[in-house]
């Protein structure tokens, strides 16, 4: 069984911020990521709403009416049942992931789904609070903490910023360094110490010939009662 860990890099995009006042979701986002480190596989689909989009939204996103007439709506195959076959059975990495997940688990209920269990969820803006007490926790800011490129965010986008939150969340792990770690997940997560390494089933044979066994001999006894081989031996 592999020990790898796989995550999935996730964020949405809404009419508006209220999911229990008839906002739904217009746009999905997700990147795969195996250590930590993104693989370089994506999920991205606009997501026609039903209704329509605020100006907040248009001016954070870009993303207008005209944009989504023609997506399919969130209970398409081309939607849930695609997006839940990437996701699988990862872990959703997302900013203030509480947002996220009434959002995707209110659109899943509505389509007759099981909702996504909180234990499934990672939240980087609870562990960059932590991390870094009293400081901006906002994914523009953590770029701009880690060194990260905003040039290309002209516009919230939900694969976009799931790119961007890839990158800040290995970050917040340690960086690469931690990415390359030879600890496993449960040793960290325990606090335990690195495994031993793996005995040999069977001692390896001895490497030394038998003149050399009876020279080395020869020159223990050369040196004397003192010696400290024979102290030792």
């Amino acid at each position: 069984m592999s020990d790898d860990i796989r995550e999935i890099a996730f964020d949405t995009e809404t009419t508006g911020l209220h999911h229990l006042e008839g906002d739904r979701i217009i746009e999905l986002g997700a990147v795969e990521m195996i250590n930590h480190i993104p693989t370089g596989r994506t999920f991205r689909t606009l997501i026609n709403p039903k209704r329509s989009v605020s100006e907040d939204t248009v001016r954070i996103t870009g993303i207008t009416d005209d944009d989504l007439k023609d997506a399919p709506f969130f209970e398409h195959p081309s939607v849930v049942d695609a997006f839940l076959e990437f996701i699988g059975d990862a872990i959703l990495v997302a900013h203030n992931a509480g947002f996220d997940r009434n959002f995707l688990n209110m659109e899943l209920e509505k389509c007759g789904r099981a909702p996504i269990p909180e234990i499934r969820w990672v939240d980087t803006a609870m562990i960059a609070r932590k991390k870094f007490p009293g400081a901006p926790a906002n994914l523009d800011a953590l770029c701009r903490r880690f060194d990260i490129s905003l040039e290309s965010r002209t516009f919230h986008g939900a694969l976009l910023d799931s790119q961007l939150l890839a990158a800040v969340y290995l970050e917040l792990l340690g960086g690469r360094a931690h990415a390359f770690s030879f600890e496993t997940e449960n040793d960290r997560s325990r606090g335990e110490r690195k495994r031993n390494a793996r005995q040999r089933p069977e001692p390896m044979a001895a490497l030394l010939t038998d003149p050399e066994r009876a020279a080395h001999s020869a020159f223990v006894d050369s040196l004397g009662e003192d010696a400290i081989w024979k102290k030792v031996g």
